[in-house]
């Protein structure tokens, strides 16, 4: 298997995993402390069980335009995936950014590392050479 894909997949089990947190967030997990900056430890207000559906929902599509990318799956996105895929670095950017710069050491120690893994996988795929 190809690095690129191989770099895809990571970031779609990745995704999967942050998708799934996010989702228990919506639910009423009381990880409140873990997110947002540790701003609303406990389980988040209905505003914030909202943005965590939403934000999950961004996460399935960034995932798959970088499967996408990689020619995994969806191959109608190909062209659209070659400069799609530069918002999912992007997004990873920032996200690794503010995962470092949290006031909530919790939410540092467990999503800035997710954060990094995230953004090295998108820019592998991002960078392939034999784009379809």
């Amino acid at each position: 298997m190809k690095n690129h894909r191989i770099a895809a997949f990571v970031y779609a089990v990745v995704s999967v995993v942050v998708i799934l947190f996010q989702i228990a967030l919506a639910a009423g997990a009381p990880w409140g402390a873990y997110a947002m900056g540790g701003a609303f430890p406990g389980q988040f207000p209905p505003e914030l069980r909202v943005a965590a559906v939403l934000q999950a929902g961004i996460l399935a599509a960034l995932a798959f335009v970088v499967l996408a990318r990689a020619g995994i799956t969806l191959p109608r996105w190909s062209r659209t995936s070659r400069w799609l895929i530069w918002v999912v670095v992007a997004f990873s950017a920032v996200s690794l950014v503010l995962n470092t710069i949290t006031p909530s050491a919790g939410e540092r120690a467990i999503w800035a590392p997710v954060a990094l893994i995230m953004l090295i996988c998108s820019v592998i795929v991002a960078i392939r050479k034999d784009a379809p």
